[in-house]
């Protein structure tokens, strides 16, 4: 009777670990992706912000300045505007910077975007760089901007605004930009940005993405703002 309650007990243990085991291999692998795609979207933050801090100090009147599709307006005087680090070639200058502060994954294959936002006066298309709303004290003379007189012109990136539509930007090179520039007329008055707004994804491919019931390819995004610095 011992040896028979004995041969029982082990076959019901054999029969538990075949049932639980799949279940706990499956759960500590998903704990072990979910990790990964927590990091991978840190490196992705980490690009994010080194290309909006790099546009914004290598902003319009910069020896090399990073810039947008369009160009500021005014030309630094008396020289005309140099387009250096421009996104017709990629931002060869921009992009490399933000990929180097990325480790853990092909820097190769994270893509890189910024586009170039600003205030306006209302319905205005030959005024640029307009402060925002607020009370100012110019030269002991104070001026009131109210949020009608001075408008945020937003920069799109893919067609889609990357701070409340960020999920719906496609992730590829070459994405396409719309500056603030572009917001209104092709005149030579310009805006100047305020604000540069730098994008990065980056396209990932789970492990075991059958096995654990989720899709096989991840889009990771990252979105950054930053104030652009002016350089003298």
């Amino acid at each position: 009777m011992s040896r028979l309650t004995s041969k029982t007990r082990g076959g019901q243990t054999l029969v538990e670990m075949a049932l639980v085991m799949p279940v706990f291999t499956m759960l500590l692998t998903g704990i072990v992706v979910l990790g990964m795609g927590v990091f991978y979207q840190q490196q992705l933050t980490n690009a994010a912000r080194e290309a909006a801090r790099f546009a914004a100090v290598h902003s319009a009147t910069a020896v090399c300045p990073t810039v947008p599709r369009l160009p500021y307006n005014p030309a630094p005087e008396p020289l005309t505007y140099v387009r250096c680090d421009r996104p017709e070639e990629g931002w060869p200058k921009m992009t490399p910077h933000a990929r180097s502060a990325i480790s853990g994954l092909p820097r190769n294959d994270v893509q890189v975007a910024a586009c170039w936002s600003g205030y306006r006066l209302g319905g205005g298309t030959g005024t640029y760089d307009a402060p925002p709303p607020g009370s100012y004290d110019i030269g002991g003379t104070p001026l009131i901007v109210s949020a009608a007189d001075s408008v945020f012109a937003q920069c799109h990136i893919d067609g889609q605004d990357p701070a409340t539509s960020l999920g719906l930007i496609g992730c590829r090179s070459g994405l396409p930009t719309m500056d603030e520039a572009s917001a209104i007329s092709e005149s030579p008055d310009r805006l100047v940005a305020n604000t540069v707004t730098a994008y990065a994804c980056y396209v990932w491919e789970p492990p075991l993405a059958g096995f654990l019931l989720i899709p096989e390819q991840v889009t990771l995004r990252a979105v950054v703002t930053e104030a652009i610095q002016r350089q003298q």
